[in-house]
């Protein structure tokens, strides 16, 4: 490509972002979605993608998460920020729980992704934890679908788990 042709797409681009703000040519939001996917105009509340997300696996107790956690049959996975864990606490080290904030989640456990955790595979045991059981449900069917067929979460969180006397550090 000439730069002259550079400049000139370059100059497209630029007046297309413009548009979109300027309220010229204003780009309406599609009508219509694809299969699967909720369209604008169709907007569902954070609650109801938290219904949605329960129901695409099975969700697990503290108790049962503790148990496989114990024995070595799942890894815990804290999602929650480090202030939020310095605060309310986390699950003891001898559970060996992994820390993974939210933002970087499906990187660190999607099995085909090459910023993965050496363990990860698509038949690893991953037990979601967060403070009170929502955002693990939504991070749980988001790993789910990216191929981690046993994600789950805890049903009510770290939370549940103090409630439970289960140990924490």
């Amino acid at each position: 490509m000439t730069a002259t042709a550079t400049a000139r797409s370059r100059r497209a681009e630029i007046d297309g972002e413009t548009r979109l703000f300027s309220g010229q040519d204003a780009v309406e939001p599609a009508t219509t979605a694809p299969p699967g996917v909720v369209a604008p105009g169709d907007a569902v509340s954070v609650e109801d993608l938290v219904v949605e997300a329960r129901t695409t696996y099975e969700r697990v107790s503290a108790r049962a998460a503790y148990q496989w956690a114990l024995y070595g049959r799942a890894v815990i996975v804290d999602i929650r920020p480090a202030a939020q864990r310095a605060a309310e606490g986390e699950v003891h080290p001898d559970l060996r729980p992994v820390v993974i904030e939210r933002n970087v989640l499906e990187w660190r456990l999607d099995p085909t992704s090459e910023a993965r955790l050496d363990w990860v595979t698509p038949d690893s045991r991953v037990v979601v934890l967060c403070q009170e059981g929502y955002a693990s449900s939504l991070a749980a069917a988001s790993l789910s679908r990216i191929g981690l067929r046993r994600a789950t979460d805890v049903i009510g969180g770290l939370r549940a788990w103090r409630e439970a006397g289960l140990p924490v550090a």
